[in-house]
């Protein structure tokens, strides 16, 4: 009987699910379900509900439209007696909206758009917006960013992760190519933060040395190991503003790197092994292997060989690090993530009109994921690295 119901449900959202109508209606459904369990979690008390830990009681809702990518959804959010209760759900999802909404609004009212920029927005929001409710949006988001932005950075961040990547930009008429430099740092509480995000004209020593200076001066300090790509510039510009800290070259950026020095119809067996080295539990065995490796393939490749003997060790350097850490900080993949997500929002966009449009964009949606982060449970168990340090130095002084 319960199988033929469950089976009857997915049914029925199958059908609602087959229209644009359905699709608006299952997200109103999940964001009404989401207002009511913060109410629930406010009061101590879900409704109706009899707790000695109830802390308030509610009193009706008011309605409120929240625009989205799938139109507009009408809301019922839930108040308390003492008009106490506040939610964060429209700011938090509209952040990231308005800065995407903002930057097709912008194409469309600076005439850089064309019909079909114009057909994404009404189809992203629902409706048109004039250029006085464009410039609205844009001076309320730019302040809100920009606070984040240059918010000070109080607390120490022993690992430090770094990354860029393009996106076109309109000016003066002429496409170019930006870099999005984004850091995130890891506190001594195992929590993810999004420390900066910038534009540059490219990955340079110069415009990297500029970010780090502007981490550096809103007080990032007590980083003790870097991940990155092995971009010369970038580098260079880590080894001069934190000379402090050890750096790990991403591994996985590694193995791309070595398809240049392989012949096209080469062994696959070959990067597949080197790939193997770096799930090891200790250096001393990725060390063993490597030479095994070497030994198997240099007659074969010798050009690869060669090249991976000269430059491998700086792909090792998350071997000083508790071996619970390896699989979080021997590359820069957990930037991955936001990576995709600004893929798939500038997809829609494609140009941007300008680098402030371009910005804006990226600071929303690493805002969102900064606070996501800081709501999850901690991403890494820094306990491990704090012991994991006091027994290096035991073994350099047995006394100790």
């Amino acid at each position: 009987m319960a199988q033929g119901k469950r089976i009857a449900l997915v049914d029925d959202w199958k059908e609602v699910l087959r229209n644009d109508e359905g699709i608006r209606e299952a997200v109103r459904e999940y964001v009404q379900e989401v207002l009511e369990a913060e109410m629930d979690a406010a009061l101590g008390a879900g409704k109706w509900e009899r707790s000695e830990g109830r802390i308030g009681y509610r009193s009706g809702y008011y309605g409120r439209t929240l625009i989205t990518r799938v139109g507009k959804l009408e809301l019922r959010v839930p108040q308390d007696r003492h008009g106490r209760f506040s939610t964060e759900v429209f700011e938090r999802y509209q952040r990231s909206e308005k800065a995407l909404v903002s930057a097709l609004s912008e194409m469309y009212v600076q005439g850089v758009s064309t019909r079909k920029v114009k057909a994404i927005t009404e189809q992203l929001c629902g409706h048109e917006f004039s250029a006085s409710t464009v410039s609205r949006i844009n001076k309320k988001l730019d302040t809100e960013l920009k606070k984040f932005a240059d918010r000070k950075l109080e607390e120490p961040y022993p690992y430090l992760i770094l990354d860029a990547r393009y996106e076109k930009v309109r000016e003066d008429g002429v496409i170019r190519s930006r870099a999005v430099q984004i850091a995130i740092g890891i506190n001594w509480d195992g929590r993810r933060c999004v420390l900066g995000v910038e534009l540059a004209n490219r990955e340079s020593a110069s415009s990297w040395k500029t970010f780090l200076e502007g981490l550096r001066s809103r007080g990032l300090h007590g980083v003790e190991y870097v991940v990155s790509d092995d971009h010369a510039g970038l580098h260079k510009a880590v080894i001069e503003i934190l000379p402090e800290a050890a750096w790990q070259r991403c591994y996985v950026h590694f193995l791309r790197n070595a398809l240049d020095h392989l012949p096209r119809k080469a062994d696959d067996d070959c990067l597949k092994e080197l790939r193997w080295l770096y799930d090891r539990r200790c250096l001393e065995e990725a060390r063993r292997d490597l030479s095994a490796w070497l030994a198997k393939w240099q007659k074969r490749y010798s050009k690869l060989c060669d090249w991976v003997e000269e430059n491998i060790e700086e792909t090792l350097t998350y071997y000083r690090l508790p071996h619970q850490h390896h699989k979080h900080l021997k590359s820069t993949n957990m930037l991955e993530r936001i990576n995709e997500e600004i893929r798939r929002r500038t997809r829609v966009i494609r140009i941007f009109p300008n680098e402030a449009s371009c910005l804006r964009l990226v600071r929303a949606l690493t805002v969102e994921t900064h606070e996501n982060w800081i709501e999850a449970t901690r991403y890494i168990n820094m306990d491990l690295l704090r012991e994991h340090k006091k027994e290096a130095i035991r073994n350099l002084d047995p006394a100790a």
